[in-house]
């Protein structure tokens, strides 16, 4: 019966010790207003900047709109092909076949970006990469879905389900290049945490993003992403516009060993593109740095168990926890352990509990996931009656409270 009252908990974090090996931040008790006059000055209506290693968001806005993509869908279908050479269901030196419907869809009929493939011809997977990532070819997109799903709709569905399992919770793709469809959605957000996959899960074919040109059919295109002549940092990703969507950026630049991943969309012309991402870059590192909250193994907070031999759990990441800080230091940080508790026993030791979320000012600015430290065994009968009395009278104490 006590069992039907559990809810969501949001526990307070003993995050003092954490915090004195990162330095000098101040924690609030709840998130305040955004100070307006640290932001950076750019006009772009959607945009987020991320630093890549812990997922750290330095700015955000309209980040969760959801927007048309254009040609910045052509990084799921890249990351879907990565995984599945990855994975071994596919080989480099594959070749596939370029349909009619591939060459008047996305070829030299077309009108639209192309690697000029010719009708009826194979190219092996490896070329259709970097026609894809380099050219921005539509064709090698339609290619590859021919290729891997049998048509478009069949591999739209495919990369739609990869991007749940890679945490793309509301992204919708409907054609594998982002040709103008109402049906095909995004958020700024979620590109970010797309390149941040990437980058992160394929450093063997990431470098991709960095070169500067590709032939084929001796026809030679340069890489279309405006950051990398740019000479601060920038080694990736993508660039994208239609009428519908405005033109687009998705790019990645490292400086000092950190690396920040910036996303602009809905914006009036190529040139304000390229300004805004490296504006929104070269603001993030002149203005932020890495700081240690948790170093690996250390415990960030407890849950509490339900039916344990112990009454809470520890809790830590896996790993160390880091976050980008204002080098001013005069930011103010919240921060909390959220969960689904009490946590029934048993529990084993890197059982999934919950989260540690932090945010700056008003902003969600870090989630990282949290696991069980230890294991907990199932406690006595009269452990059990204590912890369902106990939790069955919270219930009440809570009920009367809502209802005063």
């Amino acid at each position: 019966m006590a069992l039907t009252r559990f809810r969501s908990a949001f526990v307070s974090l003993s995050l003092l010790a954490g915090l004195c090996l990162a330095g000098a931040v101040a924690f609030a008790a709840t998130p305040a207003a955004p100070p307006k006059k640290d932001e950076p000055n750019i006009s772009a209506p959607h945009a987020i900047l991320i630093e890549a290693e812990s997922g750290s968001v330095l700015f955000e806005r309209g980040a969760d709109d959801m927007v048309f993509p254009a040609s910045l869908a052509k990084l799921m279908t890249a990351e879907y092909v990565f995984n599945e050479l990855k994975q071994g269901r596919i080989k480099p030196t594959d070749e596939y076949p370029v349909s009619e419907n591939a060459w008047r869809k996305g070829g030299a009929p077309s009108g639209g970006s192309t690697m000029f493939a010719a009708l009826h011809s194979k190219v092996p997977v490896d070329d259709l990469i970097k026609a894809l990532i380099i050219q921005s070819a539509n064709d090698a997109c339609i290619v590859f879905a021919e290729a891997l799903a049998g048509n478009e709709p069949a591999f739209a569905d495919l990369l739609t389900k990869r991007a749940r399992e890679i945490g793309m919770s509301r992204s919708v793709f409907t054609n594998s290049n982002g040709l103008p469809d109402p049906g095909t959605k995004v958020t700024a957000r979620e590109l970010g945490i797309l390149a941040r996959h990437i980058i992160s899960a394929y450093p063997e074919y990431y470098p991709i993003y960095s070169e500067r040109e590709f032939t084929w059919n001796k026809i030679r295109q340069q890489n279309r992403n405006p950051l990398l002549p740019m000479n601060i940092g920038a080694d990736g990703l993508k660039t994208g516009y239609t009428k519908e969507a405005g033109y687009n950026l998705v790019g990645s630049a490292v400086q000092n060993g950190i690396r920040l991943i910036v996303v602009v969309t809905g914006l009036p012309s190529a040139k304000e593109r390229a300004d805004e991402g490296k504006k929104l870059l070269e603001w993030g590192f002149r203005n932020f740095e890495a700081r240690m909250l948790f170093a690996e193994g250390q415990t960030i907070g407890q849950a509490k168990v339900f039916g344990g031999e112990k009454g809470a759990v520890a809790l830590n990441s896996g790993g160390s926890v880091r976050l980008m800080v204002t080098k001013a230091g005069t930011e103010k940080l919240t921060a909390r352990i959220v969960y689904n508790g009490p946590i029934q026993a048993p529990v084993k030791q890197g059982q999934r509990i919950g989260t540690l979320k932090v945010w700056r000012d008003a902003n969600l600015a870090l989630e990282v996931p949290l696991t069980a430290a230890e294991d907990i065994s199932r406690g006595t009968m009269s452990q059990r009656a204590f912890d369902a009395a106990a939790e069955l009278m919270g219930g009440l104490f809570r009920a009367g409270v809502e209802r005063l």
